[in-house]
């Protein structure tokens, strides 16, 4: 069970959102649009904190993500 061997689904979705982990961003979805910090960037989701709260979005589902260093976190 160590040796779990990953394929990723987008790698140019997964190269550009791995170098902006960290920043705010905008992603929408398939079931709407989430704003936030992009905390974690994984073959198969990511992550986007918004004060308290975690969103774990399939990478399948984003329609497309908006680097935003300007974006009011609340």
């Amino acid at each position: 069970m160590d040796n779990i061997e990953w394929k990723i689904s987008d790698p140019y979705v997964f190269q550009a959102l791995s170098g902006i982990v960290g920043s705010n961003v905008a992603v929408e979805t398939s079931r709407g649009s989430v704003r936030g910090r992009l905390a974690s960037v994984q073959p198969d989701h990511i992550v986007v904190e918004l004060g308290r709260n975690a969103f774990f979005i399939r990478t399948a589902q984003i329609v497309w993500v908006v680097p935003n260093p300007e974006l009011v976190m609340e």
